[in-house]
């Protein structure tokens, strides 16, 4: 099992730097016919599939990817938009289709990374689906989740509607990861430009987040101060409003204290005049101051009684006061320690505020920085326009010169068709037994059973291809007439030679200009590379038959001279130096191979 993690991993790391290098060189949305693409649809799939438990059911035993998947709808509610398109979609009819489905989707949304992280945090879940000793369950399993981040930098537009994802057959085809010396030299370049622009575009992601984590923490320290400064300001109005009633209830309080001392101040003063009135009436009449005086002594004490009960008021109306004072005291301070409060609260603000405007300035700095890098950018893409333009000058030109290339080429054409259809019987005889040993190649993959007494088919037939290249040697005789042949187009090969001077000038113009735009692809992508083979998109017609390619006649590379053929014209398979398989081969480098054997039958 370790074993089998081990290369599962290293699997999904080729897949995926495969993908992210050959999407970014491609330089645009990728389609689902993309053959890197799907080749890491399937190395995902069995990575998936590693240590699944196996479930029984009423029809027998099963392993069923859509099960763990849909444990991320639970785990992120984001993930619930993708799993019901999944559940909605018509064609799918298997669990299978349905975990495909939901991968093609999540790498469209740019998640795929977030949901499969999610998932592997949560082992207790998993270990309902998988064993002990799953890739999911593993370092690996966190090792290809954190590889999957780069994947971000890809846009992909899959339609999942038209295609047939339940019977899909998930085979990984290792050739497209077999290169050369020279491109694990490039490939490492690329690698290490690419890491670096990853890492730099995760380091400003990160700082992003990392800035908005902490703009959204102020935001919400400042909401929650204002809330509680609004709260305070509204008890400040309240208390205000007390306090200003309590003053104006004081004020009545000692209007009427005043009041009541000017009534008994009154009393007081028309009393004293009586006792006076009294006293001399004492003087003149001494037969009535015994009455006088009882009416007096009563009077007296109906007022003592009076002033203490008016002396009784005051002291209630003294303590009250008093209480009042406390009250107002007890207030003020309470004011003082809100106030004090405020001023702290204003003190935070204050430092919130400062706070944002260095992260404000930040931000400013790092928008300047981005700012220049774009206009880096567009210097970049005008003079790329630039050398374009040239390009499609010396591309003009280049075309008249192999128009009249072409004419002169059209003679030797002729004679290469008159001796390929001599050689066509022998051509035929040779692929009938190339397919022979391909169909005993396939039955060797599948029945291993029988692998010796194919190899003895195998001896014979190789011993009938042997007597047939003896038959190739007759063909020698007709060289000779090839030879003379070549002598009539010597002159056409003195106008093609002036002509061909003319292209190695132009050639040498374009190989420059070439130079310049991969520098400035190089330096504005740190991608581009050269190619082993030519690009689909400058072939429009088959180099042989020159017929134009359309929906029902495809494009096809010959994996020895890298040109793009019909498949007509490319129906052939030979074993190469690089592959000791046999590869797609067209039909002139078929001829010319066939001949070095003849040549060189050891």
């Amino acid at each position: 099992m370790a074993m089998e993690r081990a290369n599962l991993l290293n699997m999904a790391k080729l897949s995926i730097k495969g993908l992210i290098e050959s999407a970014l060189s491609f330089g645009r949305t990728l389609d689902s016919d993309y053959p890197p693409l799907q080749q890491f649809f399937v190395v995902m799939e069995h990575c998936l599939k590693h240590g699944l438990r196996v479930k029984k059911s009423f029809l027998g035993f099963n392993k069923s990817l859509w099960g763990p998947l849909e444990l991320v709808e639970k785990l992120c509610p984001e993930a619930a938009e993708i799993s019901a398109s999944v559940r909605d979609l018509p064609g799918l009819k298997t669990p299978l289709g349905r975990a495909r489905a939901w991968l093609r989707l999540a790498l469209m949304q740019k998640r795929l990374a977030d949901y499969l992280r999610l998932l592997i945090t949560r082992k207790d879940l998993l270990s309902d689906f998988y064993e002990n000793s799953a890739l999911m369950l593993e370092e690996e399993g966190a090792v290809i989740v954190g590889l999957l981040v780069g994947l971000n930098v890809i846009d992909a537009n899959l339609c999942v509607k038209g295609e047939d994802l339940d019977s899909q057959v998930g085979v990984i085809d290792f050739s497209m990861y077999l290169k050369n010396d020279i491109d694990d030299y490039r490939s490492e370049e690329r690698n290490s430009q690419i890491a670096s622009i990853l890492d730099q575009k995760n380091y400003v992601e990160e700082l992003n987040r990392q800035l908005n984590s902490t703009v959204q923490g102020l935001q919400g320290r400042v909401d929650s101060l204002e809330k509680s400064n609004s709260k305070l300001i509204e008890e400040l109005a309240i208390a205000k409003n007390n306090i200003i009633k309590l003053q104006e209830e004081n004020q009545q309080l000692r209007s009427e204290n005043s009041l009541i001392l000017l009534k008994a101040q009154q009393q007081l003063e028309v009393t004293q005049g009586d006792v006076s009135v009294e006293r001399d009436t004492y003087r003149q009449s001494a037969q009535g101051l015994d009455e006088m005086y009882n009416e007096a002594r009563r009077q007296l004490k109906e007022e003592c009684q009076l002033r203490q009960d008016v002396e009784n008021e005051l002291v209630v109306q003294v303590s009250m006061k008093q209480e009042m004072e406390l009250a107002m005291k007890l207030l003020e301070k309470d004011i003082h320690e809100k106030q004090d409060t405020l001023i702290g609260l204003r003190h935070q603000l204050d430092e919130v505020k400062a706070i944002n405007v260095e992260m404000y300035q930040k931000m400013q700095s790092s928008d300047d920085e981005m700012k220049k890098k774009n206009n880096m950018i567009s210097r970049l893409e005008e003079k790329t326009n630039q050398i374009t333009a040239t390009m499609k000058q010396l591309e003009q030109r280049l075309q008249e010169a192999e128009r009249h290339r072409n004419s002169a080429e059209e003679g030797t054409r002729r004679f290469k068709l008159d001796f390929a259809n001599k050689a066509d019987s022998l051509q035929r005889q040779i692929e009938n037994k190339e397919r022979q040993l391909q169909q005993l190649e396939t039955d060797l993959k599948i029945e291993r059973e029988w692998r010796q007494t194919l190899q003895s088919d195998l001896d014979r037939e190789r011993d009938t291809v042997s007597q047939l290249s003896t038959e190739a040697l007759q063909i020698n005789g007709l060289k000779k007439e090839f030879h003379r042949l070549q002598d009539e187009n010597i002159q056409l090969k003195t106008i093609c030679e002036d002509q061909e001077q003319a292209l190695e000038e132009l050639g040498s113009k374009l190989s420059e200009s070439k130079m310049k735009i991969e520098d400035i692809k190089e330096a504005n992508k740190a991608l581009q590379g050269g190619q082993v083979w030519l690009k689909d998109k400058e072939a429009s017609h088959c180099k042989l038959c020159e017929k134009e390619f359309s929906i029902s006649r495809r494009k096809h590379h010959c994996r020895n001279c890298g040109e793009i053929f019909c498949n007509s014209c490319s129906d052939n398979e030979l074993p190469l130096p690089a592959s000791p398989k046999p590869v797609r081969v067209c039909d002139t480098c078929h001829a010319l191979l066939l001949q070095r054997c003849s040549s060189n039958p050891t």
